[in-house]
């Protein structure tokens, strides 16, 4: 008998499965206005028509990338999306600039996608995804 497509996981990652899976009104995920400041390097910011505003910088966009290969790659080690991967130790750390998008283009009125300095260019940030990944004090509970 196979068990191939069968995934085994705990009480923890199925209850937080779940609540990923509960659709958020239309509101809280439709922008009202899309602000990208790339030539100033400082990110996304995005006002959502359920009056909330979320703000985020490239680099912790890159290192939430959604595409499914960063995905598994930050379920395999525990990372949460905007995590960066730890650099390997060594005695001379080499300076690595932070990746930066070359392009930006909208993916119909659901999503917006990067063309990374890095080469990497295969995420599509959904609205909806943007909103759940919101670093603000309320979204993350720390205000």
């Amino acid at each position: 008998m196979s068990h191939e497509g069968i995934r085994f996981v705990s009480a923890d990652q199925a209850a937080k499965e779940a609540t990923m899976e509960k659709r958020l009104p239309l509101e809280a995920v439709t922008p009202a206005k899309v602000r990208i400041h790339k030539t100033e390097g400082t990110g996304v910011e995005i006002d959502w028509k359920d009056g909330h505003r979320s703000t985020w910088n490239f680099v912790w966009l890159r290192n939430a990338c959604p595409c499914a290969t960063c995905h598994e790659d930050r379920e395999q080690s525990g990372r949460k999306p905007g995590e960066a991967k730890p650099k390997p130790q060594s005695l001379l750390p080499m300076y690595e600039a932070p990746a930066r998008p070359l392009e930006i283009t909208p993916v119909g009125k659901y999503a917006v996608k990067f063309k990374w300095s890095d080469g990497h260019e295969s995420g599509i940030y959904s609205w909806e995804y943007l909103r759940r990944v919101c670093q603000c004090g309320t979204c993350t509970g720390t205000t």
